[in-house]
């Protein structure tokens, strides 16, 4: 089986998604998007049952009509903001179980019509630590919604995450839902907020870093085995 990734090469721990993606079903080949232009992305994406969207650099604020956050964010990736944008508009054309980790939340609730907070320290009174310190990923509480489907997939209402951003989800897209948020309110996950309904594919997104947790977690393996699981079925049926 094969997911579409917006980065699965470059630094080591990029490496990291493939290895967790493995874990669930060691089947899965991740087609790397990174460097194609939004038209070869696309075309690539006609051989994949699924799409993942990995962590990186801020999303350029212009995607979302507040360019006065420019001097809050880290220079814009323009190139891979456009892939990406293509590629979650193709997703969701196609149904693909769609993905989305850290940067790959953010960027979602963007192509959807939402908004972020540029810089958490800056915006948010009394915030916890959501950064690296000194290179290591920062670790909070996470409270998670009853109903939703991280508590579906987790079945825990709250526990202990990895965390490694300086940007968060600011107004929620309006077809999403929150899933889980850290004691600050900052949103830690979304999904849709009518579930499948009308034909709506798989949609995940998690702002921690599950690939970089240890897999016994709640917060980890799980999520890995609930996506792939979906990219299975997506397999079956465009394939019998």
């Amino acid at each position: 089986m094969k997911i579409a990734a917006s980065r699965a090469s470059g630094s080591e721990k990029y490496a990291l998604y493939e290895q967790w993606l493995r874990a669930a079903d060691s089947s899965i080949e991740v087609v790397d998007l990174y460097g194609m232009d939004p038209d070869a992305a696309v075309q690539a994406m006609q051989a994949c049952s699924g799409l993942l969207l990995t962590g990186g650099p801020d999303v350029d604020p212009e995607h979302y009509h507040e360019p006065e956050k420019h001097g809050l964010c880290q220079p814009p990736d323009a190139a891979r903001d456009a892939m990406e944008l293509a590629a979650i508009r193709a997703a969701f054309d196609r149904r693909l179980p769609v993905l989305g980790i850290c940067r790959g939340a953010q960027v979602l609730n963007v192509a959807y019509g939402g908004t972020l907070v540029a810089d958490i320290p800056t915006a948010v009174a009394s915030a916890l630590p959501h950064g690296q310190i000194d290179g290591v990923d920062a670790r909070h509480a996470v409270e998670v919604e009853g109903g939703s489907l991280i508590k579906k997939l987790c079945r825990v209402m709250d526990g202990e995450i990895n965390s490694a951003h300086h940007q968060s989800v600011e107004r929620l897209a309006a077809p999403f839902m929150v899933s889980a948020t850290a004691t600050d309110g900052v949103i830690e996950a979304f999904e849709w907020a009518d579930g499948t309904l009308g034909g709506k594919p798989f949609l995940l997104a998690v702002q921690w870093h599950p690939e970089r947790m240890d897999h016994a977690s709640p917060f980890s393996l799980p999520i890995a085995q609930a996506f792939v699981g979906e990219v299975a079925a997506y397999e079956f049926l465009i394939r019998r």
